[in-house]
């Protein structure tokens, strides 16, 4: 790992407008993220932990440029990201980066077969080369076999649905994965080994690794660092061992102490 920012953000918000209950009534708005900033360093891997609302999908919305920010800015390896771009003028940030999201089911598109979804950002993104080939590779990469290409999604299980969404997100060999939950729809056997497969393709790559998670065990076996948010804001971060072990903030003792901690063996490097 070294010390270089890969990805960073400064003073992100986002505020979304509330319905109106009445017709007179003025425009209110709530903010669903609030002044945040956040850097992630190369080859690093930061877990992303709070409550439900508290704004951890939303922030990784907003640095991966899948949603515009009210305010502030977001910057990838020193380019800044102009979330209201085109489609194709994000291409060389959807080139960089992949996403893995918490349904393996509801992420797959159920009338293409996996080979077609695993391959899908090698066509979209206009990627060279033997792509069949590359689709194969990824497939036994995470697990899986190389002829389950021609099958469907509704012909496997919730985690290797979930192996062929971390190869769609990995095929292209971005730079950045981000997981989203991948592993609460999970039974815990599955989820200690995808966290797993997870670890062995960031210590042989060197991915750096953004992981939004309930699970205080897979941050704190899987990640270097840890951000603790609360009603959309960063209220600590730092270390995972002293955020985890140390919280200096009233809110990451309560939440530690209210979410159970899962053992999954010790943490890859």
């Amino acid at each position: 790992m070294n010390g270089d920012v890969l990805l960073r953000a400064r003073g992100l918000t986002r505020r979304y407008r509330r319905a109106k209950t009445g017709l007179f009534e003025p425009k209110s708005f709530t903010n669903a993220l609030e002044d945040a900033d956040l850097d992630v360093r190369e080859g690093s891997a930061v877990g992303i932990i709070g409550e439900s609302g508290s704004g951890k999908s939303t922030l990784v919305r907003l640095l991966l440029a899948l949603d515009t920010p009210t305010s502030g800015t977001v910057e990838f390896d020193g380019r800044e990201v102009d979330a209201a771009a085109s489609a194709r003028r994000l291409h060389w940030l959807r080139r960089e980066t992949g996403i893995v999201f918490q349904d393996p089911y509801a992420s797959l598109d159920p009338r293409m077969s996996v080979g077609r979804i695993v391959g899908e950002p090698l066509w979209a993104l206009g990627i060279e080369g033997d792509r069949r080939a590359r689709v194969r590779e990824v497939l036994e990469e995470v697990g899986l076999e190389a002829a389950m290409a021609d099958r469907f999604p509704h012909e496997f299980s919730g985690g290797q649905r979930q192996r062929i969404a971390l190869a769609r997100a990995l095929v292209h060999r971005p730079r950045l994965l981000v997981g989203d939950e991948p592993l609460s729809a999970l039974d815990v056997t599955v989820r200690a080994q995808i966290l797993q497969l997870i670890a062995e393709l960031r210590a042989r790559d060197g991915l750096t690794l953004i992981m939004v998670s309930h699970d205080i065990g897979v941050v704190q076996n899987l990640c270097d660092e840890v951000v603790v948010m609360k009603d959309g804001r960063i209220v600590e971060e730092g270390p995972t061992e002293k955020v985890l072990l140390q919280p200096q903030v009233a809110y990451t003792r309560r939440l530690l102490a209210s979410i159970p901690v899962i053992e999954q063996g010790p943490r890859s490097s």
